[in-house]
């Protein structure tokens, strides 16, 4: 994803290591950690609630999960902190995505965690890189920049995310062997539930009237691709990007004449620039919710609940609710 955001050089990464293990000595009786392994669950460090999620999930009574990103943060702008890489260092296990936080890329790949899981590798990645769509008759939309790359958003389509929680139980059955059969049944039941969800998404959207739906920023490809809509971003991959005077223009003939709504923004993300885009093409505001954390904003409480949540959204929007 090529998105432009402050990264860690290696060498701070490496100062951060050896500052955080000082810590970590100095303070073993506060750890996480340490707490994990008196108790001889498996030590797991996720990147984000979506990681978080999974590992909770499938891991259950046997982990114990350090989530790297703070609720109400947004996880594209994370830095590592050196109690964070050395909660790293640790670690039986790091359960992140590739490409999204940078920073975690680096501290995952500087550290010597024994067990690495990457969620990228485990469904396949597509390039969503254009934001828009042209009419019969019309040139195609011109692109924002920085919009290439492979797009990391795969949780929001249940039959992805699902294809993920099956590969990080395998990861969690080969790190644990003990509680392998835990993790087996773990996994099962959740990729139980995302069939489910997956079943609600195509059912409750298959008599939209409209197909369109416009985002703050591009998450929901997938999720479009899935169920046959379109989704129409304001900003690219990147959530603070700001969408051109050409883009803006673009957006408001494309609602006119796709019969658009509704225009959907995010909790952890400004709405500055969707709602004045709806107020000047005279359409609605709702929140579709990315899931990259759970806060007291969310329409939910979990991953399924705000999925749920952010179905009943779009069949309100497009005219199938």
């Amino acid at each position: 994803m090529n998105v432009r955001r402050r990264l860690i050089s290696g060498t701070a990464v490496a100062a951060a290591t050896t500052l955080g293990l000082g810590v970590l000595s100095a303070c073993s009786s506060d750890s996480d950690a340490a707490d994990s392994k008196a108790s001889g669950k498996l030590d797991v460090v996720a990147s984000f609630y979506p990681m978080q999620y999974l590992a909770e999930q499938i891991g259950g009574d046997h982990v114990s999960v350090t989530n790297l990103t703070e609720p109400g943060q947004e996880p594209h702008d994370l830095e590592i902190s050196a109690k964070q890489t050395a909660q790293l260092q640790e670690a039986d296990a790091a359960l992140y995505l590739k490409d999204l936080q940078p920073a975690v890329d680096d501290a995952v790949a500087q550290s010597e965690v024994k067990t690495k899981i990457d969620a990228a590798t485990l469904s396949t990645l597509e390039d969503h890189g254009s934001t828009g769509h042209a009419h019969e008759g019309e040139e195609e939309p011109a692109e924002e920049e920085e919009e290439s790359g492979l797009d990391p958003h795969i949780w929001l389509d249940p039959v992805k995310y699902a294809e993920v929680a099956e590969g990080v139980g395998k990861a969690f059955e080969k790190a644990d062997p003990d509680n392998a059969a835990d993790y087996k049944k773990n996994t099962e039941e959740l990729t139980k539930k995302l069939g489910t969800l997956n079943t609600e998404f195509e059912d409750g959207l298959k008599s939209a009237k409209s197909k369109v739906f416009f985002t703050n920023h591009s998450a929901f490809s997938y999720l479009a691709e899935r169920y046959g809509l379109t989704q129409e971003a304001i900003s690219g991959l990147d959530p603070e990007s700001e969408p051109s005077p050409a883009r803006v223009k673009e957006l408001q003939e494309e609602a006119k004449a796709d019969g658009v709504t509704t225009v959907f923004y995010e909790t952890l993300v400004s709405d500055k620039t969707a709602k004045t885009l709806a107020k000047d093409a005279g359409l609605k505001t709702d929140v579709l919710d990315p899931l990259e954390g759970i806060t007291d904003k969310s329409k939910g409480d979990d991953y399924i609940e705000v999925m749920q949540s952010n179905l009943a959204a779009l069949k309100k929007a497009l005219g199938a609710a």
